[in-house]
């Protein structure tokens, strides 16, 4: 709790920077971890779940990745209260401590061979409370940034939440690569796929020290001494339904594309085009890194035309482009073709990722803004973009691989009926402006 009577600190731009940049070092750690698990599963797969078909093996550790994110509704609850109730900076915290813990359970696992069932129960729980931290994260680092930033440029701030949500599965691939490269491919599916979860787990440990020296915002401030009601769920669902709903409208097709085109497609371009693991692992993170770039200018791009209509040209180019884009990813053997049309997808999809944070933070007012961002999209999350892989996956072993195009289509298809029916959140943005 703030205490109401000490000075308050004056928020100079270069100190608002540094909480920005702190805020956001944070994220990028919490994601690393979190997505670990997918750069990796190539590797790991076949020793918690042993069986006789590739596809068959990534299908299962598909599905723990999928409960991971059944997960996430319950931590975007959970947390996203703590964070209205106690703040932002303590929200932040709690979710790196859950992160580490996860992450050196999946470390020191015994395999199958060592421990039966015990070894995917095992890896079950450690995924599980990874999923409660990651869901506590979006929603407080989301709020965070948003509130740190000045309405000037809060799109473009808050994009770097995407920014460093890709620098942490950029790096799980960029380990990945020097791992391949150095200790060889034997070496990592016997015991290097540990590497970088115990990477991870120190990371996090770093991250707790830095997150505790964050300044609060001073949205949580002004709200912590007036008189709004507490955050809860029923409070959110009873008090704001139609901006909950517009939440989990708006993030489905986005968090389903994204997912798509990233955590999936490195195994897309193994199973179905046929490269090798490396070579996938290389032209992901190539179309990552550029990706990556791109969500600082999408965002500023909001601050100056708005954020509707980033959104609805997302909506649009993903509805005509995602069937002939993946039709064509699944065919092409020429990397340089597969590098290029993974980067047109994820460019389309930079419309979504850049500014959907700052898009549900402006939506809400401050004292249930990091469970109004967190819940309903960890709930889209959860159906739509955790299962992700798992759906591609099935679809594929039942010989209807295409099938899955249309359905990212269809799923985008709603979320541009979101887009174009919801006010501009940069024009009726709730988030306050008269303090910090």
């Amino acid at each position: 709790m703030t205490d109401p009577a000490s000075p308050p600190v004056p928020m100079t731009p270069a100190r608002r920077l540094r909480n920005i940049i702190g805020g956001s070092t944070g994220n990028l750690v919490e994601w690393f971890d979190w997505y670990a698990y997918a750069a990796f599963t190539l590797y790991f797969a076949p020793l918690f779940f042993p069986s006789s078909s590739d596809t068959a093996e990534l299908l299962q550790a598909a599905a723990v990745f999928a409960v991971g994110f059944l997960m996430r509704p319950i931590g975007a609850w959970v947390m996203g209260v703590y964070s209205d109730r106690k703040g932002r900076k303590a929200g932040l915290t709690l979710s790196v401590t859950l992160m580490c813990t996860g992450s050196l359970i999946i470390a020191c696992l015994p395999t199958y061979a060592t421990i039966g069932l015990a070894a995917p129960v095992l890896l079950l729980v450690a995924r599980m409370l990874q999923g409660l931290s990651v869901g506590g994260e979006y929603g407080s680092s989301a709020t965070y940034l948003s509130e740190m930033a000045t309405a000037k440029h809060r799109g473009f701030w808050s994009s770097f939440q995407y920014v460093t949500l890709i620098s942490g599965q950029l790096l799980a691939l960029l380990l990945l690569i020097v791992l391949q490269n150095t200790i060889g491919e034997a070496a990592l599916a016997s015991w290097g796929w540990r590497i970088p979860f115990f990477v991870g787990a120190a990371l996090a440990v770093v991250v707790f020290w830095l997150r505790r020296g964050l300044d609060e915002t001073a949205e949580f401030k002004a709200r912590e001494t007036g008189s709004a009601p507490k955050s809860s769920a029923l409070l959110l669902f009873l008090k704001h339904p139609k901006e909950a709903l517009m939440v989990i409208g708006l993030t489905a097709g986005g968090t389903l594309a994204f997912y798509t085109y990233t955590t999936y497609l490195q195994k897309f371009l193994t199973n179905t085009a046929g490269f090798q693991k490396t070579t996938a692992t290389e032209i992901s993170a190539a179309a990552l890194f550029v990706f990556m770039l791109l969500q600082p200018a999408v965002g500023a791009l909001s601050d100056r035309i708005g954020r509707k209509p980033v959104m609805i040209t997302f909506g649009i180019l993903g509805v005509l482009c995602t069937v002939p884009i993946m039709t064509a990813l699944s065919t092409t053997t020429d990397p340089i073709m597969a590098f290029l049309l993974s980067l047109s997808a994820l460019v389309i999809v930079s419309g979504y990722t850049a500014i959907n944070a700052v898009v549900k933070a402006e939506l809400f007012p401050a004292h249930i803004r990091a469970l109004g961002v967190a819940l309903p999209y960890a709930i889209a999350n959860a159906a739509f973009g955790g299962t992700a892989e798992y759906v591609a996956l099935w679809f594929k072993l039942d010989g209807n691989e295409s099938l899955y195009f249309w359905y990212v289509t269809g799923m985008i298809g709603i979320s541009l009926l979101t887009y174009a029916t919801m006010r501009d959140t940069r024009h009726h943005s709730l988030i306050r402006d008269d303090h910090g």
